[in-house]
């Protein structure tokens, strides 16, 4: 019995000093380096990659920054997102088409899943931060392609 108490110690030990070993930078909010959201999100958002490669195999997680009214048209993606809201007030919905009577606010703190390929629509009624993580690689296909801001980039060129 103690030996198997040792074992068990020493592998938690082992696997709790690879962890630590293995941990990248603590990070605290100031510290975000905030960029321009990409192209598949429409103008005015802010993102910051805080692990992980959202266009690359494995977990990520990204910060999105976005301003009161700003609105994200129904879409889905290939794998599960996960939000947080970290602060403001975050709207959700699920559908195909974005409905405000519909959605659901989410205040700091607040957390919403939409499992592969469900159609789901967002707007912030204040400026917001939300953190969405997943699995990689991350797309993101709108219902109706007028949507897109990727498409209407392309339009008016």
């Amino acid at each position: 019995m103690q030996a198997r108490l040792l074992s068990l110690a020493l592998l938690v030990g082992t696997a709790t000093g690879a962890v630590a070993d293995d941990m990248k930078m603590p990070l605290n909010a100031s510290q975000i380096k905030w960029g321009p959201a990409p192209n598949f999100l429409p103008k005015g958002a802010q993102a910051a990659v805080l692990s992980g490669d959202p266009t690359k195999e494995g977990p990520y997680v990204v910060r999105l920054k976005i301003p009161a009214g700003y609105k994200i048209g129904a879409h889905n993606h290939p794998t599960a997102e996960m939000v947080t809201v970290i602060s403001g007030k975050f709207h959700l919905g699920m559908g195909d088409k974005l409905d405000q009577k519909k959605g659901m606010l989410l205040t700091a703190g607040g957390y919403a899943e939409a499992p592969a390929k469900m159609n789901h629509y967002a707007w912030a009624s204040s400026p917001t931060i939300v953190q969405v993580h997943g699995q990689a690689p991350f797309a993101v296909t709108y219902v109706n392609p007028a949507d897109d801001p990727r498409g209407k980039s392309q339009a008016s060129k």
